[in-house]
């Protein structure tokens, strides 16, 4: 059962590396050769997966999702890379570390501000939370809230999801592995939907917050 936390596996200059770090890099890597592949030898298959993920943050932000589509499609295949890799033997999921979670919520947060900014200005923007401005605390706790929600979401439902299929290949290692594991790809890819889906809601609705939804910078193209 200690496999299904994250392990040290070596250190670099006194900074501990640990198993589900090399996680990342291994599904970087895997990532990364997939989608070249997919784009020499299967181009309208990767055509799909950015329309489909255009239509799902154009849907919930109300909006083309061109300006937003590198950052959400990005988080969106990381997520569900993080959490299936998990699935191939003697490899972690990044995800079922809490950092990697939190440094994609982090993200998330950040970017909320950026096209706030982007989109109304530094003073245009505060305005935005601040009106009226006694609601100012609340909008800075609420984004924190939520903030801590996404990354507890996704961390508590991949270490959940990973010790029921840890537990069951315990109990029945021969009778159930891939239905178990079919299970587990099912979730991690829908646990990607979901944050990719808040992502965006969190960005349109600070966007909504401070400027108005057909502005002239708005005006874009979907895949422009």
């Amino acid at each position: 059962m200690d496999s299904v936390f994250p392990q040290v596996v070596f250190e670099i200059a006194g900074v501990p590396v640990r198993d589900t770090v090399i996680s990342t890099w291994i599904m970087i890597v895997i990532v990364t050769v997939i989608l070249l592949a997919l784009g020499r030898l299967r181009p309208t298959a990767l055509e799909m997966l950015l329309d489909f993920l255009a239509d799902l943050v154009s849907d919930v932000m109300g909006r083309p999702a061109g300006r937003y589509l590198p950052l959400l499609a990005s988080l969106a295949i990381f997520i569900a890379g993080s959490n299936v890799i998990g699935n191939i033997p003697i490899v972690t999921s990044p995800t079922r570390d809490i950092n990697t979670p939190l440094a994609l919520a982090l993200i998330v947060f950040f970017s909320v501000h950026y096209f706030g900014i982007r989109s109304s200005g530094v003073i245009g923007y505060i305005k935005g939370m601040a009106s009226p401005i006694f609601v100012f605390p609340l909008e800075v706790i609420g984004q924190l809230t939520r903030t801590l929600s996404l990354t507890l979401r996704l961390f508590g439902n991949i270490l959940s999801t990973d010790l029921i299929v840890a537990v069951v290949f315990v109990l029945a290692p021969l009778f159930v592995p891939i239905p178990v594991a079919g299970f587990s790809i099912f979730t991690g890819i829908l646990q990607a939907y979901i944050f990719t889906a808040l992502a965006a809601v969190y960005i349109g609705a600070g966007l909504e917050a401070t400027a108005p939804t057909q502005s002239g910078n708005e005006k874009e193209m979907t895949h422009g």
